[in-house]
This record gives C-alpha cells, structure tokens and sequence, in this order.
C-alpha cells in the first residue's frame, strides 16, 4: 500500500477525470505509472547516435590511419606537383 500526496490543481484534476471516465482515482494512477514506467523503458532501451551507426563506421577505410593527421601535407605535395607541370 502507499499513501501519494497531491498538490491541490493535481487533485482537482484527478477528480475531473475520475468523474469524467467513471474511473476509481486509485485506476488512473495505476494506469498513468504503467505508461510512466513503459516510457522509462523505452528511453533507457534507445540506442545512443553511435550504437546506430557504429557497423558504418570506418567501413571503408583507406588502409592509412594517418589520413586525418596529414591531410595538409598531402594537398600541398598534389597542388605542388600539379604547378611543377
């Protein structure tokens, strides 16, 4: 058993739709905590932005782990040999 206390608009609301779905007050909060408790379990269940994508990643990799540390050499050596033409 557990006792809830309400701030009186939570109440006062409660009473509304208690009166509006002839529905037990003790009905509607054990229906609003199962669809509290199933919207917990579906965020704790989603998948974070890597989770979705981490088969993807690095899927077709070049072979060559130093493509983002030289990235600026490289384009200075192509545009060189492209002028040295």
């Amino acid at each position: 058993m557990v006792s809830v206390r309400l701030d009186n608009a939570l109440e006062h609301q409660l009473n509304l739709v208690s009166a509006q779905h002839s529905k037990h007050k003790s009905q509607i909060i054990k229906e609003a905590l199962v669809c509290y408790f199933d919207l917990l379990k579906k965020e704790s269940s989603q998948k974070t932005p890597y989770e979705l994508g981490k088969d993807l990643f690095g899927r077709h990799q070049s072979g060559d782990g130093s493509l983002s540390t030289t990235y600026k050499q490289k384009i200075k050596k192509k545009l060189h040999d492209k002028n040295a033409h």
